[in-house]
């Protein structure tokens, strides 16, 4: 059941919390245009573990003051403050693409509470200002498209790039895009702006110092982030990269039974 909170009157988090409180703990962050429905596919069948899901600022019914509280930093506080109000003081913690990111940056600024990570199709963002610039204003131009662009057509835009050349050909495809649909376009384009890869800061020089167990899952027909995760498997010690056969980007959609495997492998050491 859906469950409101708020954290500092900047945040009212929108959650849902499944399963026996004594298992351990599973934070899941959904990625751009998702929401804690993007779970019902392997939630279900980890019933071993209690899951935390939460709707990102931008997303689904979660609501925030003010612009600043989008940026990576400011949520990421938030988030942790949201797991103390629910007196949990670990958890294990799965990220896919943007909620991806956003786990990373929370395992190396507060690795005390993850006891593992599952980073799916995810970066540490862009190495160089250069790129960032660039990218910041690519993620400018595609907000304000969303603006002025009808919604049906922006989502269906968004999934015709590579990354999602097989979660198109997928039988339940277009039960994920109506879910798209219920998204605020407005909301939605401000994330793009404060969360998005440009305005996130750069993670690389951080990855040697992660000492929490990490597993990196990408798609076999993923080949951009397969480059992504190998050279981040190069940078951290810790860290254990499964290519996943017959996914693209999105692999708890498209191979959730694979996901679900790795989750265990990982939350029950």
């Amino acid at each position: 059941m859906n469950q409101l909170v708020r954290i500092n009157q900047d945040y009212q988090f929108n959650y849902v919390l499944i399963g026996d409180r004594h298992h351990p703990v599973l934070l899941l962050l959904h990625g751009f245009m998702g929401n804690t429905d993007d779970f019902s596919m392997i939630v279900p069948d980890l019933g071993e573990f209690c899951c935390l899901m939460v709707d990102l600022p931008g997303h689904g019914k979660t609501e925030v003051n003010h612009d600043a509280n989008y940026q990576m930093s400011n949520l990421a506080t938030a988030l942790i403050e949201l797991l103390a109000r629910l007196n949990i003081k670990q958890c294990g913690l799965w990220g896919y693409s943007m909620g991806g990111r956003i786990a990373l940056y929370l395992t190396i600024y507060f690795p005390e509470y993850f006891s593992g990570v599952v980073l799916e199709s995810a970066s540490p963002g862009l190495k160089t200002q250069e790129e960032r610039d660039h990218r910041i204003q690519q993620d400018f131009q595609l907000a304000q498209k969303l603006k002025s662009t009808d919604l049906f057509q922006f989502i269906h835009q968004w999934y015709r790039n590579p990354l999602f050349n097989s979660l198109a050909q997928h039988p339940d495809y277009q039960k994920l895009f109506a879910r798209r649909l219920n998204n605020d376009p407005s909301k939605l384009s401000k994330s793009l702006q404060y969360i998005g890869l440009g305005a996130q800061p750069s993670l690389w020089n951080h990855l040697s110092q992660i000492q929490i167990p990490l597993i990196l899952v990408v798609g076999a027909l993923d080949t951009k982030f397969i480059g992504i995760n190998r050279q981040i498997l190069s940078l951290c010690p810790q860290a254990n990269l499964n290519i996943v056969k017959n996914s693209g980007h999105n692999v708890h959609f498209e191979q959730p039974a694979t996901v679900k495997k790795l989750i265990a492998q990982l939350l029950t050491r």
